[in-house]
């Protein structure tokens, strides 16, 4: 049988007994892979990132050096959260690299989708890189590879966006979780003790808000972006939809409009909200909001968000949408 074929005879973990056998057993396979060895993780804050990251605490402590690279693409209070979790909470060995500036630098000035994209990847191996080479002793690199990966695409996980660094740092691999599907990686999570914040964080793109702030990327469209997606996160917890609604965020096109604001002419952006609902990505519907949410959620938005005059709501199925806008 095949190292990346799940044994038919392991059970699905839907229970805390289940995850914490899981737990047990990966623990010592891990202590037994690692010895004394370092292991290296590129922690995005991500549900896979952080459950690995999680377990190989639990497994080898500060043996594990966590690398967060801030690209200034990631919604509000999430860097900071990856931080709390884990530096303050776990003791993790977390490095923390501010590379906000680096990233918008090199994004400044282009607007097709697809470069941005390359860009991004292409700067976070490089930064990865250059964190990688500053540490001694690393002899493994951890990813958070889970089962659907292998199935759609081999056991590289490219999200990670690790799977590109030069032949002296292809490190052997550390992959806990690629037996498991998303349910059971979330009911892992809970049983590590990381919050439900986190081990239930929606599915967002490996290029963050870079492919929500369309066209060329401007730092105040994009923290117009991060404020409204905030806002609109808030307002689904509090009508309680955040756990019935498998995706919702903002966009914010490069495109302006006339409104009135405190009596005067404003040329500002508008907001776009996307909400949708799926089982496998291939098709989506569109979740039909209530009318009050959505009239509270105008209100805030354009009372609240410097430079957005405007808030739509993206009724468009999959097909003929796609779920992201770029």
């Amino acid at each position: 049988m095949s190292n990346n074929v799940r044994p038919e005879s392991m059970e699905r973990i839907t229970t805390p007994a289940l995850a914490e056998a899981f737990i047990a057993e990966q623990c010592q396979l891990l202590k037994e892979q690692i010895g004394d060895k370092q292991v290296l993780l590129a922690l995005s804050g991500g549900v896979d990132s952080s459950v690995v990251a999680a377990l190989l605490i639990r497994a080898v402590g500060r043996q594990l050096v966590c690398v967060h690279v801030n690209h200034g693409l990631l919604r509000k209070g999430e860097p900071e959260q990856v931080i709390r979790v884990f530096r303050d909470q776990m003791n993790a060995n977390l490095i923390y690299v501010d590379a906000v500036d680096r990233f918008l630098d090199k994004l400044a000035g282009v607007s097709e989708p697809e470069t941005k994209r390359k860009i991004i990847g292409a700067e976070f191996i490089r930064v990865f890189e250059e964190e990688a080479r500053k540490l001694d002793c690393i002899a493994f690199l951890a990813q958070g590879t889970i089962y659907p990966d292998i199935l759609e695409s081999g056991p590289v996980k490219a999200h990670h966006n690790v799977g590109g660094l030069p032949a002296d740092l292809r490190f052997a691999l550390v992959e806990p979780l690629k037996f498991l599907f998303k349910d059971e990686v979330r009911v892992v999570g809970t049983a590590l003790g990381l919050p439900d914040s986190m081990v239930y964080r929606q599915p967002f793109p490996g290029p963050g808000l870079g492919v929500r702030c369309l066209g060329a990327i401007t730092r105040d469209r994009l923290e117009a972006l991060r404020e409204a997606d905030a806002i609109l996160r808030e307002e689904f917890d509090a009508a309680g939809l955040a756990g019935k609604v498998w995706q919702y965020f903002a966009v914010v096109p490069d495109i302006k409009s006339t409104g009135v604001r405190d009596g005067k002419r404003t040329f500002d952006w508008p907001v776009i909200l996307r909400a949708v609902n799926t089982r496998d990505a291939m098709t989506a519907t569109v979740e039909e909001l209530p009318w009050p949410l959505l009239h509270k959620l105008t209100a805030r938005i354009t009372s609240e968000v410097p430079g957005v005059n405007r808030v739509l709501y993206d009724l468009t199925p999959k097909p003929s949408g796609t779920i992201e806008w770029e």
